[in-house]
């Protein structure tokens, strides 16, 4: 076995508890052994449909057990899977699929009418895989994800093996035309989030006689409050799965914070992914208003990434439920284990405080090390296992993924200080990148379709706090006396880009004020925006 690969560890686990279940979705319950005889038939049928070695297959999915399932028939052909983010537009799915190479897609029935649109522009996918959703028929130009998921149930191995240099590839968001595939290669991955959890995986040879002694009865049931095609839901489940637990999803496909707790009663989940105060905030003001409703006694972990989780909604959620451990990880998709804050009933932690991870240090834009209690501020580096770099942009690898010291670091750019006890300080990305409910959204983006609107002459977005999501995109405006409707302005980015991406205010300027080079000042117009909504 050279590498750790997910599925060599979760056939291991199958053959362990085969009765044991896997994965949860509302009254579907799939078994252990099932799980792996379903990805058997998905396997077989995208190799039997030309797929080679590391070909690329999507999941353009809601929350459910095909996503991870139609994953770990990918790692078992030796294929690629791509995260796709249900909330883009046309546009956008095109860029992503041909600029990932897919090959095969799989996706819920209710995006057929979506996919239809497009089908002719992306020519390099030849297998549809159609989820039966409830939502029309399958097409006449896809296969039905059933009929594959039956078709072969003996256990799958292409000609090319299994390797731990294969690749699972989460698209994180970007500029125009620019969304980047965080390439990891499994091994990497695997040891980066099962070792967290379990150390003998972290530095152990991969062999599966260790896996066998490891899983002798189900581990963890988890639950992803946000979805799967996320980073933050789709790594708590992997660690989940590779411990031999069961993964349970909601099925609603907007948050629901009385499902969420009806399910974790129900499911008696002990551990939950949430992004941050988008989703602490409700949880907490439903514990409020109907104290004692829920048996929450098997929930003991609480994890966070993505988005801050400030200490407030921290405390009250420890208030109902002090036996409980709140974890805020401080990761993204191409750095995970920079650093971590937890929390339990005696106490708090604050917002943006970490405890630096095991291979994080803070370095100056100069290229020194930050020390403790010096007050410097510098970007926040990972070492470790961490990606192989972005796919098809080396580039933008190189700016990222630095040597320091000898050492390979990812460095996506969150500046830091680090305080005299080795705790850091977050204080935010260094770029002007809009962080609204845990979605990335780059303003960039935004802006080129705000120009395209008629009568706007330039644009510039930024992000305003909001209670509820952190920031939400706002957009300042140079329209030079035209008559532009906010209503108006606000459907047109919505007509091209995913919802969360388009502006929720809008403000009119007589000028942007762009410097001789054409470069804007976002700082003073997103202060400008963020005090003219607060007037």
């Amino acid at each position: 076995m050279p590498g750790w690969t997910f599925a060599d560890v979760w056939e291991v686990i199958a053959e362990q508890i085969p009765d044991a279940q896997a994965q949860v979705h509302g009254d579907r319950r799939v078994t252990w052994a099932e799980f792996d005889r379903r990805a058997n038939g998905v396997a077989a049928t995208l190799l039997d449909r030309g797929a080679t070695e590391q070909d690329k297959v999507a999941q353009y999915l809601y929350n459910g057990t095909e996503y991870i399932e139609s994953m770990f028939a990918a790692f078992k052909a030796g294929l690629v899977p791509i995260n796709t983010n249900y909330r883009y537009q046309d546009d956008e799915l095109v860029y992503l699929w041909d600029n990932a190479d897919c090959v095969a897609v799989v996706f819920h029935g209710v995006f057929t009418e979506t996919i239809e649109r497009i089908r002719d522009r992306v020519p390099r996918v030849t297998t549809w895989l159609w989820v039966d959703d409830g939502d029309g028929l399958c097409p006449e130009w896809a296969t039905p994800y059933e009929e594959a998921a039956h078709s072969h149930a003996e256990r799958v191995v292409a000609p090319w093996g299994r390797d731990g240099d294969h690749l699972l590839m989460t698209y994180t968001g970007g500029t125009t035309g620019m969304h980047k595939g965080v390439m990891w290669r499994e091994d990497d991955l695997f040891r980066t989030l099962v070792g967290q959890m379990n150390p003998v995986y972290k530095g152990s040879k991969t062999d599966v006689q260790v896996v066998r002694q490891q899983v002798k009865v189900p581990g963890p049931v988890g639950l992803p409050a946000c979805p799967l095609m996320h980073g933050t839901g789709l790594y708590t489940q992997l660690i989940v799965l590779s411990l031999g637990g069961r993964s349970v999803t909601l099925v609603a496909r907007k948050f629901d914070v009385e499902e969420l707790f009806d399910t974790i009663e129900r499911e008696r989940v002990n551990q939950i992914a949430i992004v941050g105060d988008a989703f602490g905030k409700p949880m907490l003001k439903a514990l409020d208003e109907h104290p004692g409703r829920w048996d929450l006694a098997s929930l003991f972990l609480v994890a966070s990434s993505g988005v801050m989780f400030s200490e407030p909604v921290k405390q009250g959620l420890l208030k109902h439920h002090p036996a409980m451990l709140l974890v805020d990880a401080f990761s993204s998709s191409e750095a995970l284990g920079m650093g971590q804050s937890v929390s339990s009933g005696a106490s708090a932690s604050g917002t943006a405080t970490f405890q630096l991870g095991e291979n994080t240090i803070v370095v100056t834009d100069d290229g020194r090390r930050v020390e403790p209690g010096s007050g410097e501020i510098g970007r926040v580096a990972v070492g470790g296992h961490q990606p192989v770099g972005y796919y098809k942009d080396p580039e933008r690898t190189a700016a990222t993924f630095i040597e320091f010291e000898g050492k390979r670091y990812s460095c996506p750019g969150d500046y830091a200080i680090v305080e005299a006890d080795g705790s850091l300080t977050l204080l935010g990305r260094g770029s002007v990148v809009i962080n609204t409910g845990g979605e990335k959204v780059f303003p960039e983006e935004v802006e080129e379709v705000l120009k395209t609107y008629p009568g706007v002459r330039d644009a510039v977005a930024v992000g305003v706090p909001d209670d509820k999501f952190g920031e939400v995109v706002a957009a300042v405006v140079e329209t030079g006396g035209a008559d532009v409707r906010s209503d108006d302005l606000i459907a047109h980015v919505r007509s091209k880009l995913a919802a969360y991406k388009a502006p929720k205010h809008v403000f009119t300027v007589d000028t942007i004020g762009r410097a001789p080079n054409g470069k804007v000042d976002y700082k003073r117009l997103k202060a400008f925006a963020a005090d003219t909504r607060a007037s």
